[in-house]
Order: C-alpha cells, then sequence, then structure tokens
C-alpha cells in the first residue's frame, strides 16, 4: 500500500462502496418507483474483472474497507467467487455487504465461509403486512429467517431501518428491543429524499428518534470503532447488541467523511449528494491502470467539504439511491 490517501480537507479515505448491480428484487418506496427504473444494459454494467482493477487498485492507494452493494448485489450471478476474490486482496481489512436478506437462506453459509466480516441487512419493518408494503413486493419471513440462519453462523450483523413518519416510527422500540434478545447492531437511519420523488415530511431527525428510544430505553454512548460507520452508536444497560443513529441530514457526518462510491456503470462519486463525477470506464477499457490511479486520486482532491442538503431543504438531490448503493 502507498501511503494513505487524504482529500484536501485532510479527511483520510480508506473506504469504497461498489455497487455491483442496479437490479434488485424489492421495490422499495424511499429508493425507487413502483414501476421500477430504466436499467442498464449487460454491456454497461463492469464485469467482476474490471470491478476487480477498481478494488485493486484503490487498496493499493489506501482503501482499508469496501462494501458491496446494489440494487441487491447476491442476486448477482457469481457475486460469492468474487467476493472471495475482493477478500484476498492484500492490504483490505474489511469486506462486507449491504443486502435486502431476501437470499440470505441460500448464501448465508458460503458468505460465512468465505469469511465476510459483518452484513448489512435493510430490514424496514417487523409486520408482514406492512414490510410487503414498504417492499412493494418483497416477503418479510425469508428475510427474517435468513437472519436468524446468519446470527447462528456468528456472521456479525447489521440491522438497518430507513424511519418513516406515518409508516413504520411506530416500530422504533420494538427494533430498538431486538437488542435485548440479538447481539445485533440495529441502526435507525434519517429518511432522505431523493430523485425518485420521496418526501422529505417523511423524516424524523437523529434526535427526535433517540429521544423516542431513549424514554423507553435509557441508552449510554458507546466509543466508534476503526472503520465503522456515520452511525452514533448507544447501548441498552444489559443488551447484547447495540443501537446506532445515522444523521445523514439534520446533523450531517461530512467533518469525518471517508468514502468513494463506484456505480455498476463504473462512475466514481466522492459524496453521495454530489454531482461532482469521473468515469473510470474508458481507463478500465484501456487497460490504463496509470490513468485510473490518478482519476481517482484526482476525484478525492475535488470531495467536497460537506453536502448542500440540509433537513430543510425542499430540493431533491439527482440521483437514485437505487443505482448508487445510497
Amino acid at each position: 500500500m502507498e501511503q494513505p490517501l487524504y482529500d484536501r480537507y485532510q479527511r483520510k479515505i480508506n473506504y469504497l462502496r461498489l455497487s455491483v448491480t442496479d437490479r434488485c428484487n424489492f421495490r422499495c418506496v424511499y429508493c425507487m418507483p413502483a414501476e421500477g427504473i430504466d436499467q442498464c444494459n449487460h454491456q454497461q454494467i463492469l464485469s467482476y474483472e474490471t470491478f476487480y482493477s477498481i478494488a485493486e487498485t484503490a487498496v493499493a492507494l489506501g482503501i482499508e474497507k469496501i462494501r458491496l452493494t446494489g440494487g441487491e448485489p447476491l442476486i448477482r450471478k457469481g457475486i460469492l467467487p468474487f467476493m472471495q476474490r475482493l477478500n484476498d486482496l492484500d492490504g483490505l481489512k474489511q469486506l462486507v455487504v449491504t443486502t435486502n436478506g431476501f437470499n440470505l437462506l441460500q448464501t448465508a453459509k458460503p458468505l460465512c465461509d468465505l469469511g465476510i466480516h459483518y452484513l448489512n441487512v435493510s430490514l424496514d419493518s417487523l409486520k408482514a403486512d406492512r414490510f410487503a408494503r414498504i417492499t412493494r413486493i418483497g416477503t418479510l419471513k425469508p428475510v427474517w429467517d435468513g437472519l436468524i440462519l446468519a446470527d447462528s453462523l456468528a456472521i456479525p450483523l447489521k440491522v438497518n431501518m430507513v424511519v418513516m413518519r406515518g409508516i413504520n416510527d411506530d416500530e422504533i422500540a420494538d427494533f430498538a428491543a431486538l437488542t435485548l434478545k440479538y447481539n445485533w447492531s440495529v441502526r435507525f437511519i434519517e429518511y432522505m429524499p431523493n430523485a425518485d420523488g420521496s418526501k422529505h415530511e417523511r423524516g424524523l431527525s437523529a434526535d427526535e428518534i433517540y429521544q423516542r428510544i431513549n424514554s423507553l430505553y435509557p441508552l449510554e454512548k458507546i466509543s466508534h470503532r476503526q472503520l465503522a460507520g456515520p452511525a452514533t452508536n448507544y447501548r441498552i444497560k444489559g443488551a447484547k447488541g447495540t443501537i446506532g443513529i445515522i444523521s445523514a441530514l439534520s446533523c450531517s457526518f461530512c467533518s469525518s467523511c471517508n468514502r468513494l462510491r463506484v456505480s455498476s456503470t463504473g462512475i466514481l462519486r466522492n459524496c453521495l449528494f454530489s454531482d461532482q463525477e469521473t468515469d473510470l470506464k474508458p481507463y478500465l477499457d484501456n487497460n490504463d491502470l496509470t490513468g485510473l490511479k490518478e482519476a481517482i486520486i484526482a476525484n478525492v482532491d475535488q470531495k467536497p467539504e460537506h453536502h448542500t442538503v440540509s433537513w430543510d431543504k425542499s430540493e431533491l438531490p439527482k440521483l437514485h439511491m437505487s443505482k448508487i448503493g445510497g
């Protein structure tokens, strides 16, 4: 590995999110419209070999953590052998996956065998009928059964709940109570408006989420672990698991942002809410690894100090969460 990668604000950039597909078997209300999105054709989606070149170059530059996202990464054919290759990269400290959990019953054991560091599972309701409404076409039982299987295999789990006012916010306490029984990190995420037409009014601030939990289960703050994500972490006294609250809008974590994102078509973003992008595909098509390295460094140098989307701002960022991996 070369010298650590820093942006011009002296933030250490050591976390890369790879969106390996734009396809998903759910249609979650906060992620994409009911009719879905215009999918890229197979020629536009990067091959695994190309993704590996990006990952290998990024790790050589100082990336220590890679997260595979989508769409839904576990529905892409050949994903498990690709993950094994990534996990063997010298210098990579963590390989993690964000999934909707629908295929966990089939993939939890192979994921355990290859040594996945942890799984993030999106789960926005513990009620079957409500889960179906939020995901539009999803079913709760295989997701829950997959979580329990992964837990039995001792795969570290993070359960992500996007909190939506009037939709699932009455389940905040139920999700918090999961940590009393399971050694999971249950994370509550502020709802983010986006180009799919989602409305800001659905959101609860991180402070309101905290107050709701703390009024029932007094929380104690716990320390931030190395390479951990943006959550502020807490524990209910005596609980097996932990609680995380992610405040992307009401109290942004831009000052400590350490991440880059690559879309399924090879577009590099240094900020989720920025339109500033770098197309990596020309370097990859020409096998120009030196150019690829320089393009990544230049993109990092242009990383903004902070995003411009705030809790009370009405305009929507020009992105589809399902295409960039959130």
